[in-house]
Parts: C-alpha cells; structure tokens; sequence
C-alpha cells in the first residue's frame, strides 16, 4: 500500500504541473512571452514533457492539440493515483 503522504503529495505536484502547463499555453497569446526569462525556464519543465506527444500535429498548422492531450494524460494519471489509494 501506498503511503497516504505521499500519494498527497504526488498529487500536489501533479496538480501544480497542470497548472505550469496551462501557464505555458497562454502565454503563446502574448508575443514575446516564450523568449523572457519566465518564458525560457517554464519551457525547460514543460516542453520534454509536451515533446511525448510530437506525434499529433497541429491542425492546419495553427491549432495544437499537444496540450490537450498532455492535460488529459496528466488527469488520468491523477485519477489512478487516487484510485490506488
């Protein structure tokens, strides 16, 4: 069985990640956002986790769906995380 703490605090991370991740999505709304020092050191957490899903490509190439997969991926892993508990 898992320790109850630290089931707590993986979800914690995974939460916290989720919202990083969704950080990062939005600041490609803001020209210039991905090259400021915030915009570099998120892309170094965020981008090998997105680099797993390279295999799905931009619709028209403008809309990627990497992010949206890597969300749905991320809450699945929350789910079973309470589900072994």
């Amino acid at each position: 069985m898992i320790p109850l703490l630290l089931v707590t605090i993986i979800a914690w991370l995974l939460k916290i990640y989720s919202y990083a991740l969704i950080v990062y999505v939005l600041m490609s709304w803001f020209p210039g956002a991905y090259n400021s020092w915030f915009g570099r050191e998120l892309g170094k957490l965020i981008q090998p986790y997105l680099s797993w899903f390279s295999f799905i490509k931009p619709i028209g190439g403008m809309i990627d769906l990497r992010p949206v997969a890597a969300f749905i991926v991320l809450d699945i892993a929350q789910y079973l995380l309470v589900w072994l508990v």
